[in-house]
């Protein structure tokens, strides 16, 4: 079990997806986002296996929610800054997690 300050010290952040490209080199489907945190934390990186339900058209400009005070991850040639939060179904197809309505960028998730 976490301990409620182990909790308090995960960041995570609203963001807004501003680009997405292929990942071919990925061991499985994968795009690598580029998303929009807000002035104070910037722009970050991320890879994310989301292909099954998303295109890179309706994911461009969508909110989602990231854990961005994760250690940075090397997947292959690529450096992933933070963690798309979703939730996962039985077949490994992923929902994101997003505000139901447009909040600004880099907002804490309590």
């Amino acid at each position: 079990m976490l301990t409620w300050e182990e909790f308090e010290r995960t960041e995570m952040r609203v963001g807004t997806i501003i680009e997405v490209n292929d990942f071919p080199e990925a061991r499985k489907p994968a795009y690598q986002l580029t998303i929009d945190f807000g002035e104070a934390i910037g722009i970050r990186k991320s890879s994310a296996q989301i292909t099954k339900r998303y295109t890179k058209e309706n994911l461009t400009g969508k909110q989602i929610i990231a854990v961005v005070n994760f250690p940075k991850k090397q997947i292959g040639k690529f450096m992933s800054e933070c963690l798309v939060l979703g939730a996962v179904g039985q077949e490994g197809d992923v929902v994101l997690l997003s505000p139901d309505f447009k909040v600004e960028n880099g907002l804490r998730i309590a």
